[in-house]
């Protein structure tokens, strides 16, 4: 069994630089075709286990288990608990005193594969870009028009879907635009009611003809089947409330990157059914010129929250950059959720917004966001609260593969080491070091007493 004993240690991490950038929408999704590359290796390799042991696994469903163990095989975690047991020839990583959380789900990313292309051909996986993004604890994340896994050091396994939004406008300043999406949702609908009043009718009459989509948009049609998510870019209060209205009246459920003001209209977005993708450092004004309330507020994923709206964070930048405006690009998601805390959101809620909310946005919940049995062994390990500015990864798996060690990494291991690896009880000596061995005490004279000062009047020369 491959073993690795080492302590926890208090937590640090480090801050880089930001530059703004804008959320990439994503076509009609199309079928996954990326196939389960890491269960075909499994079969041809063998089965591949890791066993996490000793840390304080917070699953994401609410629970937290002390000094718990989590249990994956080929690439999908088998089973959370305690006194797991591992068959021989697994992979042992001893963590006691760190945490452990579900890898982090960036909805826009930039730079991070390396390529310019798709992810079935055009990833780099030995970029720095990847390194940076996981060592901040970002395991997945969105790449244009798809999404992948951030699995280091190899080109499989990382494509996951194509597809996943839709990207609409409507607002009040565009009225030309707002009737335009309304008679393409008009003509979506129709053609939905029409095909679902076939599927009825031809049971009884094979010879009905099914309804054509000539004129029907290929992508709101996507939107009102639920194959696809409406993306919407606003920050206006009068924006939000007309996109929530169109929303319930279409019934679908809308995404509002940005949302900026959705604090003063939270509850019409929450009877929406509406996501947030939020920015929590978010700054802009009210305009004085209006009487009504407005401008941003550090409250507002907290307000959205209690309002049934599902809020994920991100920066302002979702590139990686160095230089120099310190924690507003993609390594600073936590960072991000922090300010979001500082406004009053939960801290539980503060770790969805990056993991739980964003797989379920992506149609990948099944797969990711918690720490379950069958879902993908995604996980970080770090040596604090993730959402702590000191706090550092150490740790990072994808698909159940350690694709980082901090005390590996030329950029990291430096910055306040791990302590070296302890002892196991059962060995007498320090490594490195040989053994004493005490000659055996003369007869008469008892054994352990070597150096003993002599009594006072004996062996003295006065």
């Amino acid at each position: 069994m491959i073993k690795l004993k080492l302590s926890a240690l208090a937590p640090l991490t480090l801050l880089f630089a930001a530059a703004p950038a804008a959320l990439a929408l994503a076509p009609v999704p199309q079928d996954d075709d990326s196939g389960d590359v890491e269960e075909a290796e499994a079969e041809e390799d063998g089965d591949r286990w890791i066993l996490l042991q000793g840390g304080d696994v917070y699953t994401g469903t609410g629970a937290l288990l002390r000094d718990a163990d989590v249990l994956c095989k080929n690439g999908k975690i088998t089973e959370v608990g305690y006194d797991l047991h591992a068959p021989e020839g697994a992979e042992l990583l001893e963590i006691s005193g760190y945490r452990v959380y579900p890898g982090l789900v960036a909805l826009e990313s930039r730079g991070l594969f390396g390529g310019s292309g798709s992810l079935d051909d055009s990833v780099d996986p030995f970029n720095e870009s990847m390194t940076y993004a996981i060592a901040s604890g970002i395991t997945t994340a969105v790449n244009g028009a798809e999404v992948g896994k951030l699995n280091r050091g190899r080109l499989e396994g990382v494509l996951l879907k194509r597809g996943t939004f839709v990207g609409l406008s409507y607002s009040v300043s565009n009225p030309s635009g707002r009737v335009s999406l309304r008679e393409k949702l008009d003509g979506a609908a129709a053609y939905l009611r029409e095909y679902r009043k076939w599927q009825v009718q031809v049971r009884s009459d094979k010879e009905l003809k099914e309804p054509k989509k000539s004129g029907v948009d290929s992508n709101v049609l996507a939107v009102l089947e639920g194959r696809a998510r409406a993306l919407f870019s606003a920050d206006d209060q009068q924006d939000l409330i007309a996109i929530a209205q169109l929303a319930q009246e279409y019934g679908f459920r809308p995404v509002i990157r940005g949302c900026r003001e959705g604090w003063i209209v939270a509850d019409e977005l929450g009877r929406a059914g509406a996501f947030a993708i939020v920015e929590a450092r978010d700054r802009r004004s009210k305009n004085e010129a209006l009487v009504r309330p407005g401008g941003s507020s550090i409250e507002n994923a907290a307000i959205l929250h209690q309002h049934g709206v599902q809020v994920a964070v991100l920066p302002s930048s979702t590139g990686i950059s160095l230089g120099g405006i310190v924690g507003r690009d993609i390594m600073h998601m936590p960072t991000e959720a922090a300010f979001a805390v500082r406004g009053g959101l939960p801290e539980d809620a503060a770790v969805a917004s990056m993991t739980t909310i964003p797989a379920r946005l992506l149609g990948l919940g099944h797969r990711l966001g918690t720490i379950e049995p069958g879902k993908d062994a995604d996980l970080i390990i770090t040596d604090g609260d993730l959402l702590h500015y000191r706090t550092f990864v150490q740790w990072a798996l994808v698909g159940g593969r350690v694709v980082y060690d901090k005390e590996a990494e030329l950029y990291f291991a430096h910055i306040r080491p791990r302590p070296e690896a302890e002892l196991a009880p059962e060995s007498p000596v320090d490594p490195g070091e040989e053994e004493v061995v005490e000659p055996p005490a003369p007869e008469g004279e008892e054994a352990g007493e070597p150096g003993e000062a002599p009594a006072e009047g004996e062996g003295s020369d006065g």
